[in-house]
């Protein structure tokens, strides 16, 4: 039977934040708050669900946050913001400014997590009982679902953050302020301008800097299907859905260093295998309303 509950989400972002509100799976209502600091940002957010709650109690909330944060039930710091970039974020109680005295079941998770569980439930990652999703853009992170479930740990995939293989003669230093060339350091949007030395926007689409950019993504795809066996990689944000040709690109450099050792990827099983995002900027606030209907269960 379908769900027709009534939910609320959160997609807590660098730049923006959204609460959605859902009736079962169907988005109904939203709103759109810049992310400011954190009082006034997770203020201006609670009131829009108690505006919500005061009209029909919910049946649960979804909180997706950009990251790292804690997500240990058992720790003290459960539910806060580890040490980011974000200034101002650092330490920040994220899920009890929003959930305290909300009367409902409440789940968080990070921003990739949640937009894994909703490409999972309504989108390319479909049928799929394992999927990392990758989202490039003023940063790069993964989530992953083994067994239709989000992984977390002793924190949570921080996958953007691997030092990988590099192309022989790419002496690029990386942009990340912890690892320098990590994948994050190597092909993130800001990694990308200081790489190219322009807006990656304004490069054309032969410049040979994309064929190490590939490669580089490549190397993380690569490293993804060996280590846990995704079924399927699936990619969303501005840098990878902005260039059609690296995806194709990037499938032809993982077919080539898997060498024919995993039989699920090859020439043809590949363009399944990694494939863009279907939901776009909706992964983040349907991702949240699927955490929010987790919670309930």
């Amino acid at each position: 039977m379908s769900d027709t509950g009534r939910y609320a989400g959160v997609e807590l972002g660098g730049t923006k934040s959204v609460a959605v509100l859902a009736q079962g799976d169907r988005i109904v209502d939203r709103h759109v708050v810049v992310t400011g600091e954190p009082r006034v940002t997770l203020s201006a957010l609670r009131s829009i669900l108690d505006e919500w709650t005061g009209q029909t109690p919910l049946a649960g909330l979804g909180i997706a946050s950009f990251g790292p944060i804690r997500l240990d039930r058992a720790a003290p710091d459960f539910g806060r913001m580890l040490p980011t970039p974000k200034p101002g974020w650092g330490g920040a109680a994220i899920l009890d400014p929003l959930a305290r005295d909300l009367g409902c079941p409440v789940a968080i998770d990070t921003d990739v997590n949640a937009a894994a569980l909703a490409e999972y439930r309504w989108g390319a990652g479909a049928g799929c009982d394992s999927l990392c999703y990758i989202t490039i853009g003023t940063g790069l992170g993964g989530g992953l679902l083994i067994a239709g479930r989000p992984v977390h740990g002793a924190l949570h995939p921080e996958i953007g953050h691997l030092r990988l293989r590099r192309v022989p003669g790419d002496s690029f230093a990386g942009a990340c302020p912890f690892h320098g060339d990590c994948v994050e350091g190597l092909v993130s949007g800001p990694a990308l301008a200081k790489r190219f030395g322009a807006d990656p926007a304004n490069v054309p689409d032969d410049h040979p800097i994309w064929r190490d950019v590939a490669s580089d993504i490549a190397e993380l795809c690569a490293t993804i299907l060996l280590t846990v066996s995704a079924q399927r990689i699936l990619f969303g944000g501005s840098v990878a859905l902005s260039r059609p040709f690296l995806l194709p690109w990037v499938r032809d450099h993982v077919v080539e260093r898997i060498a024919g050792y995993l039989p699920f990827v090859d020439d043809m099983s590949g363009r399944d295998v990694i494939k863009p995002a279907t939901l776009g900027t909706e992964a983040g606030p349907l991702g949240a309303i699927a955490l929010a209907q987790a919670a309930r269960s």
